[in-house]
């Protein structure tokens, strides 16, 4: 990468940052509803087409992280052993990213504080995890030599993010008092056993 080039990637992840802030900033302030894309680029110092060159509608500043922890979710159950059971590759591979959530604790409150109060976030978020589900069924069936997308892999991958998700509302309802990745293995554990033996 040439020098030129990587200044130019540095700054767009400031940009990408600054704006992030200052959106938070306005949320907690004057409240999602209440905020503008035209606020927060004024506060960013962008204009509103800058803001969606990086974000393509509001409800994704708040979810900013999701690409990222997607990818990194794919990029780990990938590079499990072949040798290991689907349901145990999927258990290692969202280990990782609940361990990375677990020491951004105080940001992830705030995110899911604001998706709280806001439909409209929790519906982006419900759409974006949908595609997840997708991407993880698909890096399954994969695995497994499988037809794409199976029944099975679907399942799974459904699962999983089910098993996440409970496990982040506990942990942030319950003060983080349980690390994150003891809850999100204890939910794999339940899924895995079944809940007919959950006492």
């Amino acid at each position: 990468m040439s020098t030129e080039t990587g200044l130019r990637e540095r700054k767009k992840r400031e940009t990408r940052r600054r704006i992030e802030r200052k959106a938070f900033e306005l949320f907690e302030t004057a409240g999602f509803e209440n905020t503008t894309v035209e606020a927060i680029a004024r506060a960013a110092e962008i204009s509103p087409r800058t803001f969606f060159h990086y974000f393509p509608t509001k409800e994704d500043v708040v979810l900013a992280d999701y690409a990222d922890r997607l990818d990194r979710i794919v990029e780990q159950l990938a590079g499990r052993p072949e040798v290991e059971g689907p349901w145990e590759a999927l258990e290692a591979s969202f280990m990782v990213v609940a361990t990375d959530y677990d020491t951004e604790r105080d940001l992830l409150a705030r995110r899911f504080r604001i998706m709280a109060r806001s439909p409209s976030v929790q519906a982006r978020s419900l759409q974006l995890q949908s595609g997840w589900e997708d991407a993880v069924a698909e890096v399954l069936s994969r695995r497994s030599g499988r037809e794409e997308q199976d029944l099975e892999s679907r399942l799974m991958a459904g699962a999983a993010m089910i098993a996440m998700r409970a496990s982040q509302r506990h942990w942030l309802a319950t003060g983080q008092e349980v690390h994150l990745p003891a809850l999100v293995r204890r939910c794999f554990g339940m899924l895995a056993g079944g809940f007919g033996s959950v006492h």
